[in-house]
């Protein structure tokens, strides 16, 4: 903290060595919480046979967490000035996401969001005390600031009065309405003026959060394993153990493995682009780490669903995941990940449950993954053969 009060201004764009900071990070840890808990609802329903009723409040709550990390991400990157003040801001949205939290089982259970609504208004009121601060300390980035303002304060009314006023048919079209408004937020303030965004702070943030959600997948098939050990160690259920790490670190070093942050520094007129579809990209690790919780429950027999519904569970995801890396990579420049290689794979894997009639769910497990170490090793050989022009 470089003072007990400075002043607001939006930070410079080329600004050399711009790094998360350490608030950055302890902000980072109240999310691991709330995903933690998603993660457990989605592999605890999915593993009783639930799936279908589950995929709705799952990506709900998840927009409420990825929304509220994202507009605090793009705005810190912006207004960042590490003062008390920012700082005491920063602790209230850091509240509000525990409180969101404490609400994600109400929301799967019984479908009442209302502790979410209230965590999710808790950080706005954080993220709207930095915003007034721009807009008074800092005229020249004002119009951006101020139409923010304007922006989240009218759609927080929404989500209120939807909580509020709306009759339960009608909570799902409100929901799909508000969080539509929410994306459009951030391009109609940019009109006025664009956010002062750090494309190499942005890029590592981004990066940070797929880490915290991949922790999130070692967290998940750890408790899972953990209650399978009461019946003892079994050889299928060291295979699938294995398999789960080898893909979660093949999935990191896919996506680690091409350099968005001079993507985003060269073309930032398709940062949207990149950051939204991030939604799709988190929410699946984060499913990810579900679905293999759910494989171990399968393989040690402590689960209601099958085995070709534990292995989708799996699939899916990884599908949309492998599928949503190349489409969001590709529009910032040239990548390793070759799109004919990736379909393959992506169907491959999608295909890959029916096969448990004949190996077993634990047979899905491992094909999966070799399936997913496959298309890395492509990757690899494009990026660095005789013909290829994508690396020094």
């Amino acid at each position: 903290m470089k003072a007990i009060r400075t002043r607001v201004r939006a930070r410079d764009i080329t600004e050399d060595h711009r790094v998360s900071s350490p608030l950055e990070l302890l902000f980072d840890l109240t999310f691991v919480v709330a995903v933690g808990s998603l993660v457990a609802q989605l592999a605890h329903r999915v593993a009783d046979g639930d799936a279908a009723s589950t995929i709705g409040p799952f990506l709900m709550v998840f927009f409420a967490i990825w929304w509220a990390w994202n507009q605090f991400t793009w705005l810190a990157s912006a207004y960042d000035n590490d003062d008390v003040l920012y700082r005491v801001f920063t602790m209230v949205q850091m509240g509000g996401v525990l409180v969101l939290a404490a609400g994600v089982p109400a929301a799967f259970t019984s479908g009442d969001f209302g502790a979410i609504t209230l965590g999710y208004l808790i950080m706005r009121l954080g993220l709207l005390g930095t915003l007034i601060r721009a807009m008074i300390e800092d005229p020249e980035s004002r119009p951006s600031s101020r139409r923010y303002m304007i922006g989240i304060t009218v759609v927080q009314i929404g989500w209120l009065a939807r909580l509020l006023f709306l009759p339960a048919e009608l909570l799902v079209p409100g929901f799909v309405v508000l969080a539509v408004a929410e994306l459009l937020v951030s391009p109609w303030a940019d009109r006025a003026l664009p956010l002062a965004w750090h494309p190499h702070h942005i890029a590592e943030r981004y990066g940070l959060f797929a880490i915290i959600l991949l922790g999130e997948s070692v967290l998940a098939v750890t408790i899972a394993v953990q209650e399978s050990l009461a019946d003892g160690v079994s050889m299928p259920l060291v295979v699938v153990a294995v398999s789960g790490l080898v893909l979660l670190f093949t999935l990191w070093w896919l996506y680690f493995s091409e350099p968005a942050a001079e993507g985003l520094e060269h073309r930032r007129d398709r940062s949207y682009i990149w950051g939204y579809g991030h939604y799709g990209i988190y929410a699946a690790l984060a499913a990810i780490g579900a679905g293999l919780e759910v494989g171990v429950k399968v393989v040690t027999h402590h689960a209601e669903a099958g085995e070709v519904l534990g292995g989708y569970a799996l699939a899916i995801p990884l599908a949309v995941y492998l599928l949503l890396l190349w489409l969001l990579l590709d529009p910032l420049g040239p990548v390793s990940i070759p799109p004919v290689a990736t379909v393959i794979a992506v169907v491959a894997i999608l295909v890959a449950p029916l096969t448990a009639a004949g190996i077993g769910i634990l047979g899905s497990i491992v094909l999966m993954t070799a399936i997913t170490v496959a298309l890395l090793v492509v990757a690899l050989l494009v990026a660095h053969g005789p013909r290829s022009s994508l690396r020094p």
